[in-house]
């Protein structure tokens, strides 16, 4: 009677253990689940701040916006690259870290204009969608107030992850009064997505366009960002002294 009471005493105490692994293993489940959850949405109410990382243009640097593209610089500035790139591309992200500071003196210079060209490409790798989008339509409205840098350069500097949440068009438009636009038709813009259309023909035939075209190894060729190009051709920005070498 004794053994069989201490093996029923012993059963029941693996069974308490049984049941206490189970529930710290949902518990930390659940909290995985949580944390995810937050971690992908880290950007929700976030208020996209313009900081110090936004440029300093010279007083005659022009910002004008020609369909789908912007041009930054100076007249009569005597070279001009196109940059093409998404605001949530990280390595975009990585590109302005590293080369902003020294275009935006080559801006103030006189020396270079700027084409910039924010393309769609990973409009389906924020969740939700869109950003991508969202963003580049939203950065056109800021060229039509003056101010593309300016918001440009807020975007990169507040880059959301790719895969996860971006910033809504409620956000987007509060970093537009952020940055000093007053103007009520960029808020409607935003809203409305009026360049949205241009955008995605625009990246079609960017996508498709062979001089744009890399090779990416392994037999991997095709459109990707960032891309600069000079006099028509690519440059490799991972050359350190490109821009020198585009300038002159």
């Amino acid at each position: 009677m004794v053994a069989q009471a201490r093996g029923a005493s012993g059963d029941r105490r693996k069974w308490i253990i049984g049941i206490g692994a189970v529930v710290v293993v949902a518990a930390l489940v659940v909290g995985g689940v949580l944390w995810t959850i937050a971690d992908r949405n880290k950007t929700e109410g976030k208020v996209i701040s313009p900081g110090e990382s936004t440029s300093a243009l010279a007083g005659d640097v022009i910002q004008k916006r020609d369909g789908v593209a912007v041009t930054v610089g100076k007249a009569g500035a005597k070279a001009t690259i196109d940059v093409y790139a998404d605001f949530l591309c990280p390595i975009c992200g990585e590109f302005e870290k590293q080369y902003k500071g020294q275009i935006e003196q080559a801006v103030n210079d006189g020396k270079l204009q700027v084409r910039y060209h924010m393309v769609p490409l990973l409009t389906q790798r924020s969740s939700p969608p869109g950003y991508s989008l969202d963003s580049a339509n939203a950065a056109l409205a800021a060229a039509d107030a003056g101010k593309f840098l300016q918001y440009h350069d807020a975007l990169f500097a507040n880059q959301p992850e790719e895969g996860k949440r971006g910033y809504d068009k409620a956000q987007l438009i509060e970093l537009g009064k952020n940055v000093g636009i007053t103007d009520p038709a960029f808020a409607q813009t935003v809203n409305a997505g009026t360049y949205d259309q241009q955008l995605n023909t625009a990246f079609q035939q960017i996508e498709n366009d062979p001089k744009l075209a890399q090779d990416f190894g392994g037999g991997q060729t095709g459109f990707g960002t960032p891309t600069v190009t000079a006099n028509g051709s690519i440059v490799s920005w991972q050359d350190p002294d490109w821009l020198k070498k585009v300038t002159g």
